[in-house]
């Protein structure tokens, strides 16, 4: 049995944990609300699967996607770097 507060089964079930990735992804966001966001988008698409509702979980990886999107432009955010 895994344990639901170190390694939940929604987050290990496949070759990579979770917040690995995540934490990899968001180590490069050039602001801290951008990396945020990502980061909860990537959370509910990767554990889309294995949670109930997959379509509500899909729904909320949009919602924070439209917020990473609605933030302002800046140097970064524009240029990629």
């Amino acid at each position: 049995m895994t344990d639901p507060i170190e390694s939940p089964a929604h987050y290990t079930s496949g070759r990579y944990e979770a917040i690995d990735i995540i934490e990899d992804a968001i180590s490069r966001a050039p602001d801290p609300v951008l990396g945020n966001c990502q980061g909860h988008v990537l959370r509910y698409l990767l554990r889309m699967w294995d949670k109930d509702q997959p379509p509500m979980n899909a729904a909320k990886a949009r919602w924070y996607l439209n917020r990473l999107l609605a933030q302002p432009a800046n140097d970064h955010w524009c240029s990629g770097k």
